[in-house]
């Protein structure tokens, strides 16, 4: 058998184990596929899924965009940041290839194959550190693919497991650099790691630095050689980072210009419970620290400092370094340095999982320097010492139990064996050895899995979320029946799937979630009585004919007669560009939500009616006068609780729910509304009831029609309008004016939309959306590729003009 191939093994086997376990875990929770129960948690349902159907699409012809720009979402919102974060593993492409109705389960199975990819790319990365038996390796891989983060946190965020794929990478890359050698191959390296999620990437190469200053103490070097292999290092790590900066600066500046989010200051957890979660098998609740790595490795890391057959300056430099990373955790300004100086969102021990790299490196350089089994025994003593210390910490897992004493003899067994036997004896032991060291891997990160998904259900905003259905299948087929875009735009209504919806189902409502939603269309949107959430980084649908009429919606997907089924609806709506000839200002309360709503149609269709109000601080009665046949709306955002109106519960749920729609007034024209909310004294305000006079609407839809463009076209970041003869005034583009839009004319404010004069002589009015950043990126990333070039060519054309020379 070739040496290279045998040098395959342990990275396979570390792929087998690795992402057998994490899927044999879902088996035995019964998820999809291998079970009715949903699998999609949390972001996983409202943005990775719908991200991925979206890119689809893109592949597939029938996206309303391109990689640039996409127009199902928040009425037409930048994409590319969007694709670098939450489509930026590699991995993310194999939802192309699979029919749609299944980009769900390619969604999925992007997490078994990056968490076996990373595990194998460990295994690759030990070897250069330490020569030493591939089965071990390969074991010892699994120990870092299989380690608590992955397992948990990143599990369902597959942008984020790229992370754990780019710290071996990385690694690679710095022995290359020590080494002196593939430069070229180190560069692309650090730009593969680059290419998925900003901050793992950014975590993973604050381990690599790490690493490359541990192996410079360690190495035997000179002074000289330490400095070319930082020079070279150096070099690698900007060029590689440039290479992505097409992607990686759009991003920041996106960032930048996004709605912002309230985060609380990082607050350290309890000893306790930070020590607790260095235990195999735990699930802390909450943002705790997932530390652990199987006992395998923990009692292999254990007798690191002990083994004398490592080199004393290797020990302590190698230690030291692990418990810095450890304590830098717990230290707040440390803590936002691994974050880059952010407070994330969400649980805030992201960077975890460099913790359990640098475990499994201990394992590995110990169990390559033959452990004794005096120090194995004492270092699973004191694992098991630990678990009955911190056996009363909060949420202890009742699995940490059996993969401490289980899993810890097991792994003792496993480790003890090969050294029992002498001659044939050896040889029949080692592969018993070999088997039982995996083994007890396998089952033990099984369990862990099934355990950390169990409870992570448990917890309300980790309730799994069903992704494909029948339902979900007519509700697209719905939406593709009536689309016609760029005539008119489509909503896929209520009740929404997910956060994205739009995107998911092929339809261009204003239905949106991503970290990049600009502050720009938030305020464009927010006023006009859109629902919203995550600190306005998520926008809802509302079921409102002016609002239709405003962001030109022609068509309206609702819930069928029977359950499980959808009908569409079509009716007028005006083009995407349509001409106000001069300002307009409501004669409705200028508070209310109506009048806004009557400001950017130009048009009065409201009657806002004052309200009576009575009853106790948490059930009170609203009452207002409106003109028989009028259509009311109410619109409460400070109140959480149930409406009930004309016999229809509505649920209350603050600024999520929008403008409610409350159906016709009756023949008597009084409207009586029933709210009980859940905190005393929450009021609607001043002007929560507006009634829609609908033939007015029809109106004001027929003038903006007559006067709006006659021919729009959308390209995939383009848009294009040509208006009527005699236009004059203001076009306005049915669009909100986030950063990134270049037009015909300079852009004039109206109500947080595109909108341009209209010119004299009649031409064209056209805009192109392009990135911020992405021009500047394009020339850093091209100069990055002539450098990476030359080095490339430059030692083969020397040893050419070599041989050429006399």
């Amino acid at each position: 058998m070739p040496a290279r191939l045998a040098g395959l093994y342990g990275p396979l086997l570390a792929f087998v184990i690795t992402s057998g376990a994490f899927c044999a875990a879902w088996a035995v929770r019964g998820a999809y596929p291998f079970g009715p129960a949903g699998r999609a948690v949390n972001d996983q349902a409202n943005q990775y899924v719908p991200f991925h159907r979206g890119l689809w699409d893109l592949v597939h012809g029938r996206a309303a965009g391109d990689l640039l720009f996409t127009w199902r979402g928040g009425f037409g919102q930048q994409f590319l940041a969007d694709y670098h974060t939450y489509l930026g593993n590699p991995f993310s492409w194999l939802a192309v290839l699979v029919p749609r109705g299944h980009v769900d389960l390619a969604v999925f199975v992007v997490t078994p194959l990056t968490m076996g990819t990373a595990a194998a790319l460990m295994t690759g990365y030990l070897g250069m550190l330490q020569p030493g038996p591939w089965w071990q390796r390969g074991t010892l891989g699994a120990c870092y693919g299989l380690c608590g983060w992955a397992l948990s946190d990143a599990s369902y965020i597959p942008m984020w497991l790229w992370g754990l794929v780019a710290l071996p990478l990385l690694g690679i890359a710095v022995e290359w650099c020590l080494e002196g050698r593939r430069w070229p191959g180190a560069t692309l390296l650090v730009a593969l790691a680059w290419s998925g999620n900003f901050y793992t990437a950014m975590m993973a190469t604050t381990a690599a630095c790490l690493l490359l200053v541990i192996r410079l103490l360690t190495r035997e070097m000179t002074g000289r050689e330490r400095l070319r292999a930082l020079g070279r290092a150096a070099g690698a790590a900007a060029t590689g980072i440039a290479l992505t900066l097409p992607l990686l600066l759009p991003a920041f500046l996106s960032s930048g210009a996004a709605q912002p989010t309230r985060a609380a200051a990082f607050e350290p957890v309890r000893l306790d419970a930070f020590l607790a979660g260095m235990l195999p098998a735990t699930h802390l609740w909450g943002g705790r620290p997932r530390l652990y790595v199987a006992s395998l490795g923990l009692i292999l890391a254990g007798t690191f400092v002990l083994n004398t057959a490592i080199a004393r300056r290797t020990r302590l430099v190698w230690t030291g370094a692990t418990l810095l990373v450890l304590a830098s955790f717990q230290f707040p300004p440390t803590q936002y340095a691994w974050h880059g100086f952010a407070v994330p969102n969400g649980n805030p021990y992201r960077e975890t999982f460099v913790f359990s790299a640098m475990v499994v490196i201990l394992a590995w350089l110990a169990l390559a320097h033959r452990p004794r089994p005096l120090h194995l025994a004492l270092a699973a003593a004191l694992l098991v010492a630990a678990a009955f210390a911190l056996r009363g910490a909060d949420d202890f897992g009742g699995w940490t139990w059996p993969a401490v004493l289980a899993g810890g003899a097991l792994s003792l067994l496993a480790l003890t064996l090969p050294g029992l036997g002498r001659g044939r004896g050896r040889r029949v032991l080692v592969p018993v050895a070999a088997v039982l060291m995996a083994g007890v891997v396998f089952a033990e990160s099984t369990a862990a899995a099934a355990n950390a998904d169990a409870r992570r259900a448990r917890e309300r905003w980790a309730a799994p979320a069903v992704t494909s259905s029948a339902s979900i299948t007519r509700h697209y087929e719905a939406v593709r029946g009536v689309d016609d875009w760029p005539a008119h735009r489509t909503d896929s209504g209520a009740p929404q799937t997910s956060y994205n919806d739009a995107l998911a189902l092929g339809a261009e409502g204003p239905q949106y979630y991503s970290s990049y939603l600009p502050r720009a269309t938030y305020r464009a949107l927010e006023p006009l009585g859109y629902g919203f959430k995550n600190d306005g980084r998520t926008f809802f649908g509302a079921d409102n004919p002016v609002l239709d009429a405003i962001f030109s919606i022609g068509a309206r997907v609702r819930p069928g007669a029977v359950p499980g089924t959808w009908t569409a609806a079509r009716f007028p709506a005006p083009p995407l560009v349509t001409v106000r000839s001069a300002p307009y200002t409501s004669p409705n309360p200028a508070d209310s939500v109506y009048a806004r709503q009557e400001n950017v149609l130009g048009a009065t269709v409201y009657r806002v009616p004052p309200v009576g109000v009575a009853g106790s601080a948490t059930a009170r009665t609203y009452e207002a006068d409106c003109a028989p046949g009028s259509e009311a709306y109410w619109y409460s955002p400070a109140l959480h609780g149930t409406a009930v109106s004309g016999g229809t519960r509505r649920r209350l749920e603050g600024r999520v729910s929008g403008v409610v729609p409350l159906g016709p007034v009756p023949a008597s024209g009084r409207i009586s509304v029933a709210v009980r909310t859940r905190a005393a004294g929450a009021t609607a305000g001043e002007h929560p009831v507006g009634c829609l006079d609908r033939t007015r609407l029809d109106a004001a839809v027929r003038r903006l029609t007559a006067t709006g463009a006659t021919s729009v076209r959308a390209g995939g970041h383009t848009i294009e309008a040509t208006l009527p003869p005699g236009a004059a005034g203001t076009a306005v583009f049915a669009v909100t004016a986030a950063p990134g839009w270049h037009c015909s004319a300079p852009p004039l404010p109206f109500h947080g939309l595109l909108a341009l004069p209209v010119p004299r002589d009649g031409a064209p009015l056209s805009c192109a959306f392009t990135p911020k950043g992405l021009a500047p990126g394009l020339a850093a990333a091209s100069l990055a590729l002539l450098t990476l070039t030359a080095a490339t060519l430059t030692p083969h054309l020397r040893r050419r003009a070599g041989r050429r020379a006399p």
